[in-house]
């Protein structure tokens, strides 16, 4: 039996996916999708428990094929989880100078949005969708 890819478009409500997180963290989501959407041009879509934007079909060697975001991002609790923005050539570059973070699997932490530097995010989101779009092909939603 194929394994079911974890991160799936959902046809969740982005406002009550919103409205539903913490009050610590509501401002800093709400601003997360201004800019991601400035930044990509694509609208925001549920993703699981993230908020993506645009999406790519895949093809491994293996014949494995799915879909998935582009770039994202998933409010936490302690951290914000932003997705998609570490793979390019000049992510390193960037998270050299975007303030206080750690990195996961593919993965970038934030504790506090204000803390980093904000044009520098909006690069690294440039970069993502870029280097995603360089390997695979890359719709709206």
């Amino acid at each position: 039996m194929a394994k079911k890819a974890k991160t799936q478009s959902a046809a969740f409500d982005l406002a009550a996916f919103l409205a539903g997180v913490e009050d610590a963290r509501r401002a800093e989501a709400d601003h997360l999708v201004a800019i991601f959407a400035s930044e990509t041009g694509f609208a925001p879509r549920m993703w699981g428990p993230m908020v993506g934007f645009g999406r790519y079909d895949y093809v491994y060697d293996s014949g494995h094929a799915g879909q998935s975001l582009v770039v994202g991002f998933a409010p936490r609790k302690a951290e914000l989880s932003l997705y998609g923005l570490t793979g390019g050539a000049t992510a390193g570059a960037l998270l050299a100078r975007l303030g206080p973070h750690r990195l996961g699997k593919g993965c970038l932490y934030l504790r506090r949005l204000a803390a980093v530097d904000e044009t520098v995010l909006r690069a690294l989101i440039r970069a993502g969708v870029d280097d995603t779009r360089a390997r695979w092909p890359v719709h709206p939603a």
